[in-house]
């Protein structure tokens, strides 16, 4: 399904190799770090703004300047350097709290800040108040890092700076500042060449150069597994996961979306869209921000092709909130606009969302309660855009482009001008589905796969564990013709595969684990193990044994045996013949003739390319 849906997304270029009167600054060699340019790529234009936001930095004399807001956020601190004064902020503090959530993967702290008007300490003191919590994180990709020196402004200001305070009155917020401090720390002025500051950028994957958002389904890294963590313990009613953009320009200079009505959420989604956005909307313009939607556009250099309103799968951030029914906020800041402006829009909209959910987190927790309970069948695996629907067309504020021919590339160049442009352009919505499946009332794992049953309790699905054998009618998922990635894909070789259904009883071993879809989970669980799900664990690689053939039959073992089959069952040799008219391959192998008969024997393997994961 994603590669489907990303395929429109997929065009969008890097621009910062294309821009307006680029001359390029002469290259100079460090032996330690290998070619590096003495400036910065030449970007766009940069549009002007001088937005009302401006007036939430700290005046330099504030003994609660946050370190990026002594730079005039044209730089952003280190890891230590956050820290520290993060813990400095705490302590000074009785409304914050800091929670240590592990380490990554080179050994630096994942933490936590919990900010309550009660400065609750644990997650059942903070459900206790029973107001709606807010989860927001930072730097799950590095380079990307607005999220974090906002959040830093704003936990001040919430607290020892008393601006926002009475917003700890309605709703309590968990702060994550770096989700990827490992990444944060391979940092250069060199992360992003697209992307106009801060000085420094840290890198967009983690030490084992793993992209953190794709690992939401498959959970390989302990960043994610840690954020999954937090979600089954402080159960929090809306997250936020900020970045920052790629592709094309615009004048939005902060983006958001999520998943649709059409998706797992329904009711989630309606919240978000009658309650959330509005108040982002008007507060952020308000602030002097321009606001928009999600832009994946499904050409760049040509608007008018249409803005894809992409459906995220599990493997994303908003995906993953999605088919756990969480309410979850996809937020990009536009990387073209300077670095203090994005963050100080990071900043006003986290407000916002924090107000809006002290105003509306009743209606919000209703909603949620009505996806958890909500058992639809059959359950779609993804959406793509209908070709054959006619799409809707909205507002753009682009910027006007012009192409040339580039001597460079020799095809034609994109420059923008920097002067903005209001177009009316399709919204292609992702809103078909690319399958479905019957929702089955469980399904039954094997003792044997210990990795795959673990990772589904990582993910919080309940499931009942059997003490001793048990033999179950079931169907089971036959795989034809499976199809694997020729590179690697985020640490796995990606397999799909055509099915065929068979009715099997199996006996399942002490271990095994029943998984029932009725639970809040169920839909989670259905694209986890469903094989013909972008984001399954069977696509992501964790089956391939199963492909693999581990007995076989000699020639002159095969060739009596299936002169005797052919001469014991008519129906049989009229098949073989067939079978060599319609298969030149088969007809022109000897090896292949033999294995067509080897395969029709009892001694062929009846478990070979059997998907172990079974329907009841």
């Amino acid at each position: 399904m994603l590669a489907a849906l990303m395929s429109l997304a997929a065009a969008l270029p890097v621009v910062a190799d294309e821009m307006k009167n680029a001359a390029r600054s002469p290259v100079q060699q460090d032996p330690q770090k290998g070619p590096q340019m003495s400036s910065p790529a030449e970007l766009p234009p940069l549009l002007p703004w001088d937005g009302a936001s401006r007036s939430l930095m700290a005046e330099k004399d504030d003994p609660w300047i946050t370190p990026a807001e002594v730079t005039d956020l044209v730089a952003t601190p280190d890891y230590a350097t956050t820290l520290a004064w993060l813990q400095r902020l705490v302590a000074a503090s009785p409304k914050l709290q800091w929670v240590n959530l592990g380490a990554s993967p080179e050994g630096r702290s994942l933490i936590m800040v919990v900010a309550s008007a009660g400065g609750a300490a644990s997650a059942a003191e903070l459900h206790a108040s029973g107001k709606p919590v807010l989860l927001a994180h930072g730097g799950i990709h590095s380079g990307e890092i607005d999220g974090k020196d906002a959040g830093l402004m704003l936990l001040r200001d919430l607290t020892v700076g008393g601006s926002q305070s009475s917003l700890l009155e309605h709703a309590s917020l968990l702060f994550i500042p770096v989700l990827n401090p490992d990444g944060h720390e391979r940092s250069s002025p060199y992360g992003r060449v697209n992307q106009r500051g801060p000085e420094q950028m840290g890198w967009r994957t983690n030490a084992r150069n793993l992209n953190l958002n794709r690992d939401f389904a498959k959970l390989d890294t302990e960043e994610v597994r840690t954020l999954v963590g937090v979600l089954e313990e402080w159960r929090p009613d809306l997250y936020l996961d900020l970045h920052v953009t790629d592709g094309a320009d615009y004048q939005y200079d902060i983006t958001f979306g999520h998943n649709g009505a059409h998706g797992h959420s329904p009711a989630i989604a309606r919240w978000l869209d009658h309650r959330l956005t509005p108040m982002l909307n008007q507060e952020l313009q308000a602030a002097g921000h321009i606001p928009g939607p999600l832009v994946f556009l499904a050409d760049s250099s040509d608007p008018s092709r249409g803005n894809l309103g992409w459906t995220a799968g599990p493997r994303f951030s908003n995906g993953y909130g999605d088919a756990r029914h969480l309410a979850t906020v996809l937020v990009e800041n536009h990387s073209l606009k300077p670095y203090h402006q994005r963050v100080l829009g990071t900043y006003v909209l986290m407000a916002a969302a924090l107000e809006a959910l002290g105003e509306h987190g009743e209606e919000l927790r209703t909603a949620t309660a009505e996806d958890r309970r909500s058992r639809r069948d059959p359950v779609p695996l993804g959406w793509t855009v209908d070709p054959q629907k006619e799409h809707p067309t909205v507002r753009f504020l682009g910027v006007e482009s012009r192409t040339s021919l580039s001597p460079i590339s020799g095809t034609l160049r994109l420059d923008y001008t920097g002067e903005p442009v209001t177009l009316e352009i399709p919204y292609l919505l992702a809103d078909k589905p690319v399958a479905e499946v019957q929702r089955p009332k469980a399904y039954w794992i094997p003792a044997a796969w210990s990795e795959v049953i673990r990772r589904l309790e990582l993910h919080g699905i309940e499931m009942e564990r059997l003490d001793e054998p048990r033999e179950v009618a079931v169907k089971m998922y036959r795989l034809l013709d499976p199809q694997l990635d020729d590179m690697p894909f985020e640490g796995h070789v990606r397999v799909s595969a055509a099915t065929r259904l068979e009715d099997r009883t199996e006996v399942f071993a002490p271990g095994s684990v029943r998984i029932p879809t009725d639970q809040p989970l169920g839909d989670l669980a259905i694209l986890l193990l469903e094989p013909a799900s972008s984001d399954s664990f069977f696509q992501w690689g964790f089956f391939h044994s199963i492909l693999q053939r581990t007995e076989y039959m000699e020639g002159y073992v095969v060739e009596p045996l299936a002169e005797r089959m052919l001469a014991e069952n008519p129906q049989l040799e009229e098949e073989f013949r067939q079978a060599l008219l319609s298969d030149p391959e088969l007809a022109g192998d000897p090896r292949a003739r033999l294995r067509w008969f080897y395969a029709r024997t009892p001694y062929f393997d009846a478990r070979w390319r059997l998907y172990p994961v079974a329907r009841e």
